[in-house]
């Protein structure tokens, strides 16, 4: 069967590892050889942090006793050698849940209470005020403890009617969704409204995040799950029982909040959990596997997908051959082939994102470098042709040379004020691209559908509102990337200007692509109108609801606008980076200049010393550029590679 994901994810972090620790030896080369400047630092450190920091995300949904949190267990945790998720019979994660590894952080369980809901905040909001949150630290070698610990997801508290409504499990509107209440009149809801694990786990600690989500009722009370967490999910796992196959309840919560947009379905993977209720005795196992296979079909004409995406298994029955090492058990449980499809799915698609990323990142560093070996080239060679021109002159001729050098310093130091005009005219440009991607201007933005949102009674005109923000919004965003358009033009025409007087080899770097903004955009657009189209008319009339939603799409589109607007500073940055180290670099050469006539006057046996110094110098900056040809193309060609334990780079 292949891999398992465990194994695959391994490798996958391996690889992140090895990479990013060839990166940094690349760098510490660049900088004994004073090679890395601002621009060049710049380039290695956004690299480095986007290999280190590449994170997975496998979101699972599913209405109540579906068996998620058992999949859980099989898929990643049977190392333990027991259940470390709940997963009991009934209900059992009442709150989402988060797994993931902070280093920064003890191995510990982190709850916020349900009674936040009461207040406007966002859910990102509230992850910033530690203070607010239950934590209790796990002891990782207890796996006895640590199970009982995590059983608090499931915890639920009982409450009045009225404090239901308030707290979303409650509606008036539609009776038939509310709970049951108890004999004294109360209604039970989670005690928890979001809960994050901390745990130092291999595949956490590599960059794997899990999302373990409630039931329907939950889901659509929690808007940021709906229009944030799920939808940035890498893969979403929608778990249905084999047994009864797509339910309403389960059509409603697909169609409502995970039927994935055109052209994404990839990112979608639908488990027909709990096959072994099928394994019948009376059966054959041909009319067992008869059956499964119309299971599949069915659930996939349901849902829309196609019916490879459709995965029969039996988590229950995975977690019990894994833990007893039963591999004709593991082999019925089927759960092999969804290791291997999202092994092969979510982390080949997730590899081959950032292998592309990173491959176009290593070639901008050796093209930044070779500018760099470039100008020091024609300084060199600068100096040579001087030098030979003064084989045999008298000291007058040098000193002639002398106060040519010292007038082109001098024309060159002059030429100061026009750098500073066009750094000026940068900084003044920049800021305006900037300033319309600003967290103050996307503020103004939504403050107009905030207001929308906040009337009283059904909010008939809420689709208007977000259609009119998001149209604002990518018309900002088009004037951010017309101001880079016009900084990129003013770059390029004064650069030419530079190389043309002054021998520079400046070049505008390529701009940032800004098409995937607006792509998150539409996406982002797509899950907010998604949301409204849902039985969720109710709820927004609830003006605390409405501006909950308002603050959740203002937290994940901060993320968006502040993400384009580094990207636009790092390459301005890069740009006047190139253009501040060809200044200096060209200031070194007078002092070179000067420093070598000197020495020539002072002796006539200098001049074949400073000719040798020169070629010696030349004949090292060819080494150091083969060099640095031989570690790029190691880099390119370890994008591709198995992992491999990295050589100290010398030299």
């Amino acid at each position: 069967m292949g891999t398992t994901f465990n194994e695959q994810f391994d490798q996958h972090g391996a690889w992140r590892r090895d990479f990013a620790l060839r990166l940094k030896q690349l760098g510490e080369w660049a900088r004994t050889h004073r090679l890395a400047d601002a621009a060049v630092q710049g380039q290695l450190q956004r690299l480095e942090a986007q290999v280190r920091a590449d994170k997975v995300t496998v979101a699972f949904v599913a209405e109540f006793s579906r068996g998620k949190s058992e999949l859980i267990n099989a898929l990643f945790f049977a190392g333990y050698g027991r259940r470390i998720m709940p997963a009991a019979a009934g209900r059992t994660t009442m709150c989402p849940t988060e797994l993931g590894y902070e280093p920064d952080l003890p191995a510990c369980l982190r709850l916020l209470p349900v009674q936040t809901r009461l207040e406007p905040l966002a859910l990102a909001e509230w992850r910033e005020r530690a203070a607010q949150w239950t934590r209790i630290d796990l002891d990782l070698q207890d796996p006895e403890a640590l199970a009982q610990t995590l059983e608090k997801v499931s915890e639920v508290i009982r409450v009045s009617q009225d404090e239901a409504r308030a707290l979303g499990f409650w509606h008036d509107e539609t009776p038939e969704d509310n709970p049951l209440p108890d004999a004294a009149g109360l209604i039970e809801v989670p005690r928890w409204r979001h809960a994050l694990i901390n745990l130092a786990h291999p595949l956490l600690e590599q960059g794997l995040v899990i999302l373990d989500t409630p039931g329907l009722n939950a889901v659509g009370a929690e808007p940021e799950l709906t229009v944030s967490l799920i939808p940035q999910s890498h893969a979403v796992v929608f778990i249905l029982a084999a047994d009864a196959g797509v339910t309403r309840s389960d059509l409603t919560m697909w169609r409502d909040h995970l039927a994935p947009p055109e052209g994404s379905s990839v990112s979608r993977l639908v488990v027909l959990n709990k096959i072994d209720t099928l394994w019948d005795a009376l059966s054959s196992p041909e009319q067992i596997e008869a059956q499964i296979q119309r299971q599949r079909a069915q659930s996939a004409e349901m849902l829309g997908v196609p019916v490879e995406q459709v995965l029969a298994v039996s988590a229950q029955k995975g977690l019990v051959a894994k833990v007893s090492n039963d591999a004709s058990l593991l082999a019925a449980s089927r759960l092999p082939a969804l290791e291997d499809a999202l092994g092969q799915g979510l982390l080949g698609s997730r590899r081959a994102i950032l292998q592309q990323a990173v491959a176009q990142g290593v070639g901008d560093l050796r093209t930044e470098l070779g500018r760099v070996f470039n100008i020091r080239r024609r300084d060199l060679a600068e100096q040579m042709l001087e030098l030979n021109g003064l084989r045999g002159k008298n000291a007058s001729v040098i000193h002639g040379m002398r106060i040519r050098i010292e007038q082109e310093q001098g024309e060159f130091d002059e030429s100061n004020a026009r750098v500073q005009a066009v750094k000026s005219v940068h900084l003044k440009l920049q800021r305006e691209a900037l300033q319309t991607l600003s967290a103050s201007n996307l503020k103004i933005i939504l403050s107009q559908l905030a207001q929308a949102l906040r009337q009283p009674g059904i909010k008939l005109g809420a689709r208007k509102a977000y259609l009119d923000t998001f149209a604002e919004l990518r018309r900002v965003l088009k004037s951010a990337i017309s101001a880079s358009g016009e900084l990129q033009t003013m770059l390029s025409s004064s650069f030419k200007q530079f190389n043309a007087e002054y021998g520079f080899s400046l070049q505008v770097p390529t701009a940032p692509d800004m098409t995937r903004y607006e792509a998150e955009l539409l996406r982002i657009e797509s899950n907010h109108l998604q949301y409204l189209s849902l039985g969720n008319v109710l709820r927004l009339a609830q003006p605390a609801f409405g501006e909950r939603l308002v603050r959740a799409l203002g937290t994940r589109l901060r993320v968006v606008l502040e993400s384009a607007a580094n990207d636009l500073e790092l390459w301005s940055r890069a740009a006047m980076a190139q253009m501040d180290a060809q200044v200096r670099e060209r200031r070194r050469s007078f002092i070179r200049r000067l420093e070598a006539i000197d020495r020539i006057q002072q002796a006539a046996t200098s001049l074949a010393d400073r000719i040798a110094e020169i070629e010696a110098s030349e004949q090292q900056l060819e080494r150091q550029s083969r060099q640095l040809q031989g570690l790029t193309e190691d880099l390119l060609e370890a994008v591709d590679q198995v992992p491999q334990r990295p050589e100290t780079i010398t030299g």
